[in-house]
Order: C-alpha cells, then structure tokens, then sequence
C-alpha cells in the first residue's frame, strides 16, 4: 500500500504543480504570443517543467501528500491525502482520456470524408 501512496502522491503533485501556475500564466501566453490553440497550450506545458517553481510546487506537494498519507490521524489522512489525490488523479485521468477520445473519434470521421 505504501507504494501506491507513493505513486498517488507524485502523480497528484505533478499534476497540481502544473495546473496551480499553469491555468493563469496559459491565457496569458496565448495573449502575447503568436501561438494560438493547442500549440500554445503545448509548448506552455513543456516550457513550465523546466520551470524552478514547477519543481518547488510538485516538491512541496509531493511531501505535503506524502506527510499526510503516512499521518496517524484518519481524518487527516482522509481529508488532506485520500480526498485530494484521488480527486485530482481520477479527473486527470478522464480528461485526458476525453481528449484522446476526442482525437481518435474526430480522426476516425475524417477519414471517411
């Protein structure tokens, strides 16, 4: 079990180390750049992972997750480590697999046109 807190933890954390920072400063790349849609959404994404406050925010997550899901206490663990974790890593999951839908539908319909 440790490990899948461990696994959980990390992911979550690079998830929210990505999307806290990323949804403002994303609108307001689009706006100064020449980029528009997904390329500028693209390129921002790789761009902040060699960012130092990526790295200090999926840190910080990281250990925050990881205190909290080897907490005693059951509701701490519960609220601060269960609830966040799997909130964050169920949406991710579903918007990405979305997407993917998305891509796999849409390409699969214009090929017949």
């Amino acid at each position: 079990m440790d490990y899948v807190k461990g696994v959980l933890s990390g992911l979550a954390a690079i998830i929210l180390a990505e999307l806290v920072p990323g949804l403002w400063s994303v609108f307001r790349g689009i706006s100064e750049q020449k980029a528009t849609g997904l390329a500028a959404v693209a390129g921002h994404l790789v761009e902040s992972v060699f960012s130092p406050l990526f790295w200090i925010l999926a840190v910080s997550f990281f250990l925050l997750f990881h205190a909290a899901g080897r907490s005693g206490n059951k509701p701490v663990r519960i609220l601060v480590f269960w609830i966040p974790t799997v909130t964050v890593t169920a949406v991710s999951i579903a918007i990405a697999a979305f997407f993917t839908y998305l891509i796999v539908h849409f390409r699969h319909q214009s090929s017949f046109h």
